[in-house]
């Protein structure tokens, strides 16, 4: 089996998502997107503390009514 030979182009740098440093974004960089082993360690310990969470729109306590069929004494 041949190594896989790194490509001749040009290399691609991003922002590290977790430090904000520069990462190498190429086969070459095992952690991409991340910098580092310790980079991606950290993101994952993240979700897997559920400290990513999606935004969820929810009315307030204030805005709910009962319908008129579930208040008591309504025996509909």
């Amino acid at each position: 089996m041949m190594p896989i030979a790194p490509s001749d182009g040009p290399v691609k740098h991003v922002t590290c998502p977790t430090c904000g440093g520069v990462s190498v974004y190429a086969p070459s960089n095992p952690f991409r997107p991340f910098c580092s082993e310790r980079c991606k360690q950290i993101d994952l310990g993240a979700w897997a503390s559920e400290q990513f969470t999606m935004p969820v729109d929810t009315q307030p306590d204030d805005d709910l009514t009962v319908p008129t069929h579930a208040k008591p004494g309504n025996n509909l």
